[in-house]
């Protein structure tokens, strides 16, 4: 493992079913920095998230979280190295029956004994953290997309994670909202000096946040892993098309043309 990652993943083979996804994939994602997971349609980025944070159990290989093997932890060494580990699911993941403010309180109840004032403090600095102060209230159904995911970040975030991972956060937004998550994201990580792993295609986000890039190919094989210049410099036909195919005369936060182009008709 890089003495500098804290994340790292080696030899990883994962699928669902008999369907190979991700094949001998070997990876570090730097301490402190922002890495970007890119790559065409089903080339297993969201599937690397799920080896990382334990929702995936690979077929074979390892993921190391902070010196310790995912697949060597009992369940509750297990569930104590994830619980530094914050995700923001693509969709944000939130439960429309409770208010945001329970929602967020859901991961304090299960890795906490804290008594429920303190609770209700922590929540309440979170959604100010992320602009949602007055929303605490409000069902997730009542607010819209960009509020959502901001709410959903706060979730991720209540319990002081070391690493933020990000399933395509600007998904569904349009561009202005997306470069303010963008924003956000960059501002939590600066002031809680954590490290970030953002799987998306969208070029804007990629060259305002992203100190590092991982590039996936087709079958789960890795193209490319480096610094944002570097990537952009690399040769690799499938890398340096992605970089260099913006659709034309379309605004920042626009999807690339090699991802419409791969996309299932």
């Amino acid at each position: 493992m890089n003495g500098d990652a804290i994340i790292s993943v080696r030899n990883l083979t994962a699928g669902y079913g008999d369907r190979k996804v991700l094949d001998d994939l070997s990876v570090d994602f730097p301490r402190g920095r922002v890495t970007t997971i890119v790559g065409g349609s089903g080339c297993g980025k969201s599937t690397l998230l799920k080896c990382i944070v334990g929702l995936l159990t690979p077929w074979s290989g390892s993921v190391t979280v902070d010196g310790r093997v995912l697949t060597d932890l009992s369940e509750e060494a297990l569930a104590s190295a994830l619980a530094r580990v914050g995700l923001l699911f693509q969709a944000g993941a939130m439960l429309n029956s409770i208010t945001v403010s329970e929602n967020i309180v859901l991961p304090l109840s299960v890795h906490t004994t804290l008594p429920r004032p303190v609770i209700d403090e922590i929540v309440r600095l979170k959604l100010d953290l992320v602009g949602l102060g007055h929303a605490g209230a409000m069902l997730p159904s009542e607010l819209s997309g960009g509020m959502r995911k901001r709410a959903a970040l706060a979730r991720a975030m209540v319990l002081d994670p070391d690493v933020l991972l990000c399933d395509e956060p600007s998904a569904g937004l349009d561009p202005q909202t997306a470069a303010d998550l963008d924003a956000l994201i960059l501002r939590l990580k600066r002031t809680f000096h954590m490290t970030v792993i953002v799987v998306t295609h969208e070029l804007a986000s990629i060259d305002a946040i992203a100190d590092d890039v991982v590039f996936l190919g087709r079958g789960g094989t890795l193209h490319f892993a480096g610094p944002l210049a570097d990537a952009k410099a690399c040769t690799h036909p499938a890398v340096a098309d992605f970089f260099a195919r913006r659709m034309p005369d379309m605004p920042a936060g626009t999807r690339s043309l090699l991802d419409v182009l791969e996309e299932p008709a």
